[in-house]
């Protein structure tokens, strides 16, 4: 069976449609990108063309996967994020677009010593140590070390496959300034001499309440990896350990800086105020206009 390329993937795009599959018109023509090896211009400049056989069945393959819900990510094992090509597996949370406005507002501080424009009651800096806490694929720490300038960034996390993917992404992107460490939140920075210390600590944790995974869709309840979701009972867990120790790990006047669930904003504002070693904590939202992150500062006089 030959086909003309828009028949192909309108084809596609129906059976994507019929599975559920949202973005369905999107991810059937990311996947003949990702089969033929081409971008969206070409996909363009390639409209009237026949496909063979072969390239049919390759192509409805593809189609199928999708349809199962595999992530389009899993399937092509790359995400964009802040103009970077990440690798990605199911070893690893995928990237999310919502996440590069954290990033965005991360470099804000660095460059600008500002936050949305309101400046930071913290100390400038002409260089900055960053812990990326819960790494991933190391989108946010790799991304901050591309982008930031005079920026070494350490990244962290306990899955060991994990921080193999962070790895692979740094050498492929050419993040030279940045380190992998494995870690089981701050306990690989503890030292008999004084913690390790950073002037900013940046984290995605997993934030999912335990009761609602299993209400997520299927490409992520079935296909991202558990401990990347899982926020406890409440979804608070892992906010309360980094209110609770980070400070140990800040230097004086460092700042946190947390990515949140839509529905967290007030629970985690007071977690952060009711410590008097914070200050100026604020609470942001992405661009869709929903509550994505808390930053905070350590307070001067603690340390």
């Amino acid at each position: 069976m030959s086909l003309p390329v828009k028949e192909l993937i309108k084809i596609g795009e129906n059976r994507l449609r019929d599975a559920c599959v949202a973005d369905a018109a999107i991810d059937a023509k990311e996947l003949f990108c990702y089969m033929m090896h081409i971008d969206r211009t070409r996909l363009m400049l390639s409209w009237q063309d026949v496909m063979q056989d072969n390239q049919c069945e390759e192509y409805f393959a593809l189609v199928e996967k999708r349809a199962s819900r595999v992530p389009l990510q899993h399937i092509t094992g790359e995400q964009e994020f802040m103009g970077l090509t990440f690798q990605v597996s199911d070893k690893v949370l995928i990237p999310r677009q919502d996440t590069e406005t954290m990033v965005e507002d991360a470099l804000d501080v660095i460059h600008k010593n500002k936050v949305r424009n309101e400046e930071l009651n913290c100390k400038a800096r002409s260089s900055w140590s960053v812990l990326d806490l819960c790494c991933g694929s190391g989108a946010i720490g790799i991304s901050l070390a591309k982008l930031g300038g005079d920026v070494k960034v350490t990244c962290s996390d306990l899955s060991a496959e994990a921080l193999a993917m962070a790895e692979l992404n740094g050498r492929s992107l050419g993040a030279k300034s940045v380190k992998f460490v494995r870690s089981d939140m701050f306990e690989a920075f503890r030292g008999k001499l004084g913690n390790k210390k950073f002037d900013m600590i940046i984290s995605n944790p997993p934030y999912i309440r335990h009761d609602v995974i299993e209400t997520l869709e299927p490409e992520v309840r079935d296909h991202e990896p558990m401990m990347a979701l899982d926020g406890g009972e409440d979804g608070l867990d892992f906010y309360r350990q980094i209110v609770d120790e980070a400070p140990d790990f800040l230097k004086k006047e460092g700042v946190v800086m947390v990515e949140i669930g839509h529905d967290q904003m007030s629970d985690i504002i007071k977690l952060f105020s009711a410590d008097d070693r914070y200050s100026f904590v604020t609470g942001l939202k992405d661009l869709a206009g929903r509550d994505r992150i808390v930053t905070a500062v350590l307070s001067p006089k603690k340390k």
